[in-house]
Parts: structure tokens; C-alpha cells; sequence
């Protein structure tokens, strides 16, 4: 049963995330005020093998956590461009890697409640360095080859801890992409 929205308030509005207070009324009667939803645009990650069988990583500094992480190469999709296409962009520009083999895994909203976003998660095989990485100036990472058998003890291990990169593993391992 859905909610309905009685009235609606932005309170920040940014290219990459608005954040929204939402005054609604329950199915039971009630009313909340007050319930904030955060818009992002939804994401991509890749779970990119290469042909030696090495999972391809991208090593960076993450404010909201405090430390050096270990992630599936990704980000935002534009509104305006297939996941697909945004999936193969990313590959390339943050990694320096192309595949022309590509499934996509799965998609999942990363938090249902507050977040209007999902997360596109693609399997990319028999990938090939075919440049250097074009970072944004914000990013900062270190490309990271990791062989495929050792990716998900590294999970394990606390050494990869974003839970959309963790669930895109996690799938690929289900289905039989990566062992």
C-alpha cells in the first residue's frame, strides 16, 4: 500500500543530489511531516576480468568513511545515457580497460526507504588496457589487478567494503561469472 505525498520541500538541490522533505500520509492514517528522501542519479558498477583472470579495482580515498578503499570501477549514470553505455564509459575512463563481452549481473536500489536511485551492476570479460585512465580532477585513484579467485576472501578480509561493489561480487559469483 502506498503512501501518499501531501506536500513536498526541497531543501538542497545540487547536480548530483537533491535532498527532498516530504510531509505524507500513511495507508493507516498517519502523518509524517517530515520524511526526507535523498534523488541521486542511479550508478553503474563493473565487475571487469581480464583475460589472465584478474579482477580489474580502482584504489581511492573515501571522505565519508575515512579511508582507503578498494571498488569495482563505476559512478553516476546521466540521465540521458543507456547503463550500458554509461557502464562501458566508466570502464574506460577511470581504468584505462575495454571489453567487448559484457552481462549485466543485476540491478538493486541501494537504499529503498530514503534513496530514489538503483544501481546497475555489469560483468565485463576478456578485458584489454587500451590507454590511460582520464580521471575528473576529483578523482584520485590507483587501478588495482587482483586475480579473480582471491576477490571475494578480499571481501572477506574487509579490504572491499562498498555494498553496491559487494553485492555486484557477490551476484557475478552466483551466476557463475567469476569464482
Amino acid at each position: 500500500m502506498r503512501w501518499e505525498k501531501i506536500k513536498s520541500e526541497y531543501l538542497i538541490r545540487r547536480w548530483w543530489m537533491n535532498l527532498r522533505k516530504d510531509h505524507v500520509r500513511l495507508p493507516n492514517g498517519e502523518e509524517l511531516e517530515e520524511y526526507h528522501v535523498l534523488e541521486y542519479p542511479d550508478w553503474v558498477c563493473i565487475v571487469c576480468v581480464t583475460d589472465d583472470q584478474e579482477l580489474v579495482l580502482v584504489e581511492q580515498y573515501r571522505y565519508g568513511i575515512d579511508r582507503m578503499t578498494m571498488e569495482l570501477p563505476g559512478g553516476a549514470i546521466d540521465p540521458a545515457e543507456d547503463p550500458a553505455e554509461e557502464a562501458r564509459r566508466e570502464l574506460l575512463e577511470e581504468t584505462g580497460y575495454a571489453a567487448d563481452k559484457w552481462t549485466l549481473v543485476g540491478k538493486t536500489a541501494p537504499d529503498p526507504s530514503r534513496h530514489t536511485n538503483w544501481a546497475w551492476m555489469y560483468f565485463a570479460a576478456e578485458a584489454k588496457r587500451v590507454g590511460a585512465p582520464e580521471l575528473d580532477p576529483a578523482e584520485q585513484m590507483t587501478i588495482r589487478l587482483m586475480p579473480v579467485s582471491d576477490a571475494l576472501s578480499a571481501a572477506d578480509r574487509g579490504e572491499i567494503v562498498h555494498g553496491i561493489h559487494l553485492t555486484a561480487l557477490f551476484w557475478a559469483n552466483r551466476k557463475g561469472l567469476i569464482q
